[in-house]
């Protein structure tokens, strides 16, 4: 086994080898062989609760990532992709969160490379935070059924923090009318032009506010800035303006939010019509009318008429605005279970 060492973030005219060089990495075929390898332990090819591998480009792309020291991969002797890990680190006031994606081919599961790529990781938060002194900690997520995993992150001090649900539910179904409580109108949320970027970017600063008022009270909550929501929203080519909707108050206050997500790519690769809910969410002020079931089944009916057959979303088990209990109501059922890892640096 040849590990290679951490290569710059280069664009699609190089590629990365057996060879150890500064030549750096070839996104598109760096992320092809990822997504292939992560299909080996899950067909859908899903990271964590609601994010798969080809989601991977797009979060190693996002602005606060550093493109040079945060994606590793290890080669066989032939050259062939065994194993990776990428870090997201966000800096916070009082703490460093790393959050660790990794996988590891199904031929070379074992202590050895699953433990160099979690030393690493920590090496990695470790520098990041040798000049500040906060608490590091270190996440990850594992479904519940690869037992390798667990057993790797709990003989390396990880400890089990929280539990997420994949829920899914099929379309093939009549789906009710959404009933907005009274005076709250529903709007999509523009992807406008160049030519009105002043007023997409008071949008875009409204959505921010609603998504930050809106999670606050969920589990592990930091707030979004608009340089990185527009990095999600209006430059992804997988989130499109009809699948992006609000719900807006008398006062034009943005008083909820629902975010849907089709990867036609993926959808072509593995057959199915899927589409994803990233985001469902209430401003405080607005919860328990009724508003987060009626922006659920608006979206519903939304994916329904893009012709998907079938809905994702990933939900906090734990989540104590019930979200679980509300999905349930409109015919979402669990499909898996995820545990959110944790590791305290010392």
């Amino acid at each position: 086994m040849t590990t290679l060492t951490i290569r710059p973030y280069v664009g699609e005219d190089q590629c990365y080898s057996l060879a150890v060089s500064d030549r750096g990495v070839n996104s598109a075929k760096l992320f092809a062989d990822i997504a292939d390898l992560v299909k080996l332990n899950d067909a859908i090819a899903q990271l964590d609760d609601d994010t798969l591998a080809c989601d991977l480009p797009r979060l190693f792309d996002a602005p606060d990532v550093d493109r040079a020291r945060d994606l590793r991969v290890w080669q066989d002797s032939r050259g062939k992709l065994i194993g990776f890990g990428q870090l997201l680190i966000s800096e916070q006031k009082d703490e460093i969160e790393g959050y660790l994606y990794f996988d590891i081919h199904p031929a070379w599961r074992s202590d050895t490379l699953g433990n160099e790529i979690l030393q690493w990781s920590e090496q990695r938060m470790r520098e990041v935070g040798r000049e500040r002194n906060v608490p590091l900690k270190l996440l990850t997520y594992c479904r519940n059924d690869r037992f390798d995993r667990l057993i790797l992150l709990e003989k390396q001090g990880f400890t089990i923090e929280r539990s997420f649900l994949t829920m899914a539910c099929s379309l093939n179904q009549p789906i009710p009318s959404p009933s907005l409580p009274s005076g709250l109108t529903l709007q999509q949320l523009s992807h406008l032009p160049l030519c009105a970027i002043a007023k997409r970017d008071r949008e875009l600063n409204a959505w921010v506010e609603l998504f930050n008022e809106s999670f606050i009270d969920h589990w592990n909550h930091h707030d979004l800035t608009v340089e990185t929501a527009r990095h999600w929203l209006f430059d992804n080519p997988h989130c499109k303006p009809e699948l992006n909707l609000i719900a807006i108050a008398p006062d034009g206050t943005f008083a909820a939010l629902c975010v849907g997500y089709i990867n036609q790519e993926e959808n072509a690769h593995t057959g199915r019509n899927e589409g994803w809910i990233k985001l469902l969410g209430t401003r405080r002020g607005f919860r328990k009318r009724g508003l987060g079931r009626a922006m659920l089944l608006a979206q519903m009916r939304q994916f329904k008429a893009a012709g998907v057959e079938q809905v994702k979303l990933g939900v906090d088990a734990q989540s104590l605005t019930s979200a679980t209990r509300l999905y349930q109501s409109v015919g979402f059922q669990p499909i898996k279970t995820w545990l959110s890892y944790v590791f305290e640096i010392q």
